[in-house]
Formats: C-alpha cells, sequence, structure tokens
C-alpha cells in the first residue's frame, strides 16, 4: 500500500463530488436515454454527455457502458449509483428543511388502485410533510387510462403497470411476479373455472386470460369488479380464483400453483409528463428512490 507523503500529492487525491453531474448521471440511468435525462433536465443531450464524461474524469473510471445499445452500467456505475442516490437525497433534505420546503405548485399524480393503496401512502405522506407547500392531486384508474390523461396533460406523473417492454414507457421502477390466489386451492376442481378479474384493458385480467386459454382450462368470469376491495373481498367469500402481485397476497388468502399455468411477469413504471421538473420532478425522485428496491411484502 503506498503512502501519501507529499502535500500536493494529498491535495490532489482530494475530490469534491458534483451535485450536477451526480443528478445528471442518476436521470440518465433512471431515464434509460441520454435524450430522456436531457429533456427531464432542461438540457440538451450533449450538455448530458458532458457532464458524465466530467464525471467519470472526476472518479478516474468508466460509468457507462457506451459500446452496446441503450444505457448500462459498468461495473464502477453500478457501485455508484445507490451512493449517488443517497448523496442527492441528503442534499434535498437539506434545500428542503432550510429553503425548499416554501416551493409551491400542485403535482398531479396518477396510480393503479391497488400500487396505491399498498405502496404509496407513507410515501406521499413523507414527502407531503417535507414539501407543505406542494399539493398533491392523486388519481387511481387503469394504466390504459393513466396513460391517455398524461397524453392529455391531465397528469404530471404515473405509476403504470405494463409489458416488460425496456426503457421505451417510463423509467422502471420493479418487476411484479404474479400468482394465482384464492381462498381455498380446491376452488381449481371446479369446471368450469371460477375466476375473479377486473375489467379490461386491466393487464392482470390479460395474463389470467391468456394463461388459462394456452393451458386448454375453461373458465368462467365468476365475478368482475375494477377495484381491488372488491376483488379480495370476492376471493374472501370464496367466489373463485384471482390473479395479484406475489408480494401483494394477502395472508388469509392461499396462493395457487398447479394444475393452473404459470403466469407472466408484469412490471411497475414511472411516467414523467415532458419537462417535468419543479414539484413533479422532487416527487419522481422521493418515488424512485423509495420504491428502487421493489414493493415489501404484503
Amino acid at each position: 500500500m503506498s503512502l501519501i507523503t507529499d502535500a500536493d500529492e494529498m491535495v490532489d487525491r482530494l475530490v469534491n463530488l458534483d451535485l450536477d453531474l451526480l443528478r445528471a448521471f442518476v436521470s440518465v440511468v433512471e431515464c434509460a436515454s441520454f435524450t430522456r435525462a436531457a429533456a427531464a433536465l432542461g438540457r440538451t443531450q450533449p450538455a448530458v454527455s458532458l457532464q458524465i464524461r466530467r464525471l467519470e474524469d472526476q472518479l478516474r473510471a468508466p460509468l457507462l457502458d457506451r459500446g452496446g445499445r441503450g444505457v448500462a452500467l459498468t461495473t464502477e456505475g453500478a457501485a455508484l449509483l445507490p451512493q449517488a442516490r443517497r448523496l442527492l437525497r441528503l442534499n434535498d433534505e437539506i434545500v428542503a428543511a432550510l429553503g425548499d420546503g416554501d416551493l409551491e405548485g400542485e403535482v398531479r399524480f396518477g396510480a393503479p388502485e391497488d400500487v396505491a393503496t399498498m405502496h404509496l401512502p407513507g410515501i406521499l405522506g413523507a414527502f407531503a410533510r417535507s414539501h407543505p407547500r406542494i399539493r398533491l392531486a392523486v388519481t387511481c384508474d387503469y394504466t390504459a387510462n393513466l396513460l391517455d390523461q398524461m397524453s392529455r396533460g391531465l397528469l404530471d406523473l404515473a405509476l403504470i403497470k405494463r409489458e416488460p417492454v425496456g426503457p421505451d414507457l417510463g423509467v422502471r421502477v420493479w418487476g411484479e411476479p404474479l400468482v394465482w390466489v384464492a381462498l381455498d386451492s380446491a376452488v381449481v376442481e371446479a369446471a368450469p373455472l371460477p375466476l375473479i378479474v377486473a375489467p379490461a384493458p386491466d393487464i392482470y385480467r390479460k395474463r389470467a386470460l391468456a394463461a388459462l386459454q394456452g393451458a386448454g382450462i375453461d373458465f368462467r368470469a365468476s365475478f368482475t369488479s375494477p377495484s381491488l376491495a372488491g376483488q379480495l373481498a370476492a376471493l374472501r367469500a370464496g367466489l373463485g380464483v384471482g390473479v395479484l402481485p406475489a408480494a401483494m397476497v394477502p395472508r388469509d388468502l392461499a396462493v395457487i400453483g398447479p394444475p393452473l399455468p404459470p403466469l407472466s411477469d408484469s412490471e411497475i413504471a414511472l411516467v414523467s409528463a415532458r419537462n417535468a421538473g419543479g414539484p413533479s420532478g422532487l416527487l419522481a425522485q422521493e418515488v424512485l428512490r423509495a420504491l428502487e428496491r421493489g414493493p415489501g411484502p404484503a
């Protein structure tokens, strides 16, 4: 191990990281695109690319693999990402405590009912306490309707359920393994299989129907409700089998395996309006940081 014996050498080894460069790095990773990160940051794509180069020069390490399509982290970049998020979060908490709490405005935020009910109360509550002058208007609806509202400029941010399609539709927040659930496994002996679903175009409904049709299992819709509470009530009444994310299965319901076929995963992604900054940008950062490790158990 080499020892630093010269004062000038010691100064040369000290690096003060630029938070603007770290924010650009995190934005590029979260947006999975230099172009989308530039739009979110209100900069040009070349300017964001230059910021990443400057950060790599400061750290003397490559952070992004530019050899393939899209944005891929190097080993050094993957190690930096959680630390960069931690620094930015501390910075934002300090600014909020000392003055950014005066930031005013409104954030129109959308999410499917089950996601909003299970995962957002703590996040939105903490955000409201940190930013008391920012008003939150929350809409719960199906993904297709939320995307329609986004396209018409009625929402600033939305958590959506999507196919695992890559970065083209929002920033991936977590993956959702889906499972069959029922009050009792004996339900699978019924023919046709009684199915508890949401109306179209719900992605869990799509997954259920595709899996059953692919396996050649006859089914009937025994209960249809757009409400998670309504579906859970029907499941607890023993009216049939339904589909839930594995992390959201209540303890009083059973996960059903074979002979029911496996279900394809879905994803939760965060979609932001173009040039979303200010209050909506702050909330987007809070949601991504709070949920980056995925949801906890139900």
